[in-house]
């Protein structure tokens, strides 16, 4: 490792040929910033997992793909005359510092988050409570954050009952519902699971997502139980089995 500020030059020049129109990739040449955002949001979770997992080599790796995806949104941007990457650069710095005025100014005590989000939306002349909420997030975890921004205006239950109330409503509609209705029906369930979940201080998206989750408990203990011999073949009451006795194991 070395302890020089680290030079951003070599990749930006990288890009740089990489989309010039004679002499490099056809690929990257021939993308835009439609095509290429799925990409940075893969890198993104390739980031997260090599966290959730403790690979630094992996992470190492994962954030080199990921600085790369936002080289080349920059570098696309610089062609259309919009921003170079020293704008990008510019910009972060410029809203960290507004952000930390007791680290890089005169105030003596941290700001308030919210004050300091709710004056820069204003800045942003944003409309809505909402407006910021980035649509291509996890769904869980947008859900969550419109849940928390429309919170703030003074939308909420005030604790957690109101949420438990209105799970066991949707449940209800749910079974209720038509065949037209029902998909509609269990979306309002999953929102309101949501709801619960941020009332009990609990991050839906983590216990979905990360390792040790929900997902990850579930596939852990199935991989216990297909290995059986004849599993394929085995009633549904002895592969319940299996899985009652693979829940005190793993």
């Amino acid at each position: 490792m070395t302890s020089q500020a680290p030079d951003i030059t070599p990749l930006a020049r990288l890009m740089a040929r990489l989309r010039d129109r004679e002499r490099g990739c056809p690929w990257d040449v021939d993308q835009s910033f439609e095509t290429i955002a799925p990409y940075t949001l893969e890198e993104a979770y390739e980031v997260a997992d090599a966290i959730a997992r403790g690979d630094m080599a992996a992470l190492r790796e994962e954030l080199g793909d990921l600085l790369f995806q936002v080289v080349f949104h920059a570098q696309m941007a610089q062609e259309a005359g919009h921003f170079d990457l020293n704008d990008v650069m510019t910009a972060i710095v410029t809203k960290m510092e507004r952000r930390h005025p007791h680290v890089f100014g005169d105030a003596l005590t941290a700001p308030d988050w919210e004050t300091l989000k709710a004056a820069e939306r204003t800045e942003k002349r944003e409309e809505s409570a909402l407006d910021g909420v980035a649509l291509a997030l996890p769904a869980l975890l947008r859900a969550e954050k419109l849940q928390k921004r429309a919170a703030r205006t003074g939308f909420d239950w005030p604790d957690a009952s109101g949420p438990i109330g209105k799970v066991h409503e949707e449940i209800a509609e749910v079974q209720a519902a038509s065949p037209a209705e029902v998909e509609g029906e269990i979306g309002d369930l999953l929102f309101a699971v949501v709801n619960w979940a941020r009332h009990l201080s609990v991050d839906p998206e983590a216990l979905t997502s990360e390792v040790g989750g929900v997902l990850h408990k579930f596939e852990r203990r199935f991989r216990a139980i297909e290995t059986e011999p004849g599993f394929a073949g085995l009633s549904l009451d002895e592969k319940e089995a299996l899985w009652q006795a693979a829940k005190q194991k793993v």
